[in-house]
């Protein structure tokens, strides 16, 4: 058998397992039942919007116990925000400097 007919024969094989496998996939996916949760309730006045079903409400720790207190949490020295607002010191522009002229070109020797 020649090369071209062995590549041939391989690559044909190859498709032959993809198809089979997507075929597999695809009456996987006929026969799985439908989603019924899509449906909107009457109960919920049509207002859409969708969202699931809710988180479960998370259990408060006590005020005070949240974990190991950081020894440097301290607050900054320079305010970003809000009406107290400090400004960052202004820096100097540096001077622009005029470019080196241009040299003539040598010629190639």
């Amino acid at each position: 058998m020649s090369p071209d007919a062995e590549l041939m024969l391989l690559f044909g094989a190859l498709h032959l397992v993809a198809l089979g496998f997507g075929c597999l996939l695809f009456t996987m996916f006929l026969r799985s039942d439908p989603v019924r949760h899509w449906r909107q309730d009457e109960e919920d006045g049509g207002g859409g919007g969708g969202g699931g079903p809710g988180l479960e409400p998370r259990h408060p720790t006590p005020r005070g116990g949240g974990g190991v207190p950081l020894p440097d949490a301290q607050p900054a020295g320079l305010r970003l925000r809000g009406p107290g607002r400090a400004q960052w010191p202004r820096q100097r522009r540096r001077i622009a400097r005029e470019p080196a002229p241009l040299r003539p070109r040598q010629p190639a020797r």
